[in-house]
């Protein structure tokens, strides 16, 4: 799997894992689906995200 995918992928987890939270456990939990979504906007203007640094050091390629 290229690096990209995998960014996307659990983007896309991680939303969903935060909005299943927040509806069945506390709806406090949107403040982490706030979390995730203010973190893929400033990586668009920045071209930086804290998981592709993870993701590189776990062998992922572009």
């Amino acid at each position: 799997m290229k690096l990209n995918d995998a960014l996307r992928l659990i983007a896309g987890v991680m939303i969903g894992i935060s909005l299943l939270l927040q509806y069945f456990h506390d709806p406090q939990w949107i403040w982490f689906t706030v979390f995730i979504a203010l973190n893929l906007i400033q990586s668009a203007f920045s071209k930086w995200c804290p998981m592709i640094t993870v993701l590189k050091k776990l062998g992922f390629e572009e």
